[in-house]
């Protein structure tokens, strides 16, 4: 019993330290619980404190290209149209938000001054998350400005592609190509 009592703690001190939750960290002392002979301690060994979260940013993430916006500033974009529209919507807590964070990072300075990136943190704007039918983490969009011809969207904007989970740089960038680059008269 004790020991299928240690698994289960251990399997929650994993969870929860994947999940990064706040002021939540594996320490050593976690560790030093544990039986060292047992194969959990030895999977949770190489964990150490490095799991838990860091609320810094580096520096190179001060000026980011892809900015964080409210819901009245994203208002504001689909209502003054300039550029085709990437919007990344997330959520702090989301393991593979996080993950795609540098990838969509790296796509917006790519594509700088051709397309604009912006994050919506469904969390601080629910209602336009839920306006804009934001189901699953993350969850990406691709609008340009209605052509001529063109009618629906949102606020003006041609709703090119709705991707939901975490996609790479490569794959960002082609979608931009394919929706925002690629002459579409195919029909």
């Amino acid at each position: 019993m004790r020991a299928s009592t240690t698994t289960f703690f251990a399997t929650i001190i994993v969870f929860f330290s994947a999940l990064g939750t706040s002021g939540f960290s594996l320490t050593p002392q976690h560790l030093s619980k544990l039986n060292p002979a047992s194969s959990i301690s030895k999977n949770l060994a190489f964990i150490g404190t490095t799991t838990s979260r860091s609320s810094t940013k580096s520096p190179a993430s001060t000026s980011n290209v892809a900015t964080s916006v409210t819901s009245e500033e994203l208002e504001m974009m689909l209502h003054d149209w300039d550029l085709p529209l990437v919007i990344d919507a997330y959520a702090s807590w989301c393991g593979p938000c996080e993950l795609m964070a540098p990838e969509f990072e790296t796509a917006a300075q790519e594509l700088e001054g051709k397309v604009r990136f912006v994050k919506l943190d469904t969390e601080k704007e629910e209602q336009m998350a839920s306006r804009l039918h934001i189901q699953g983490l993350p969850t990406i969009l691709f609008l340009s400005k209605l052509g001529d011809g063109l009618s629906g969207g949102i606020n003006g904007g041609a709703l090119k592609d709705r991707i939901e989970g975490a996609i790479n740089k490569e794959d960002i960038l082609s979608l931009c190509e394919k929706h925002f680059f690629t002459d579409q008269d195919d029909n």
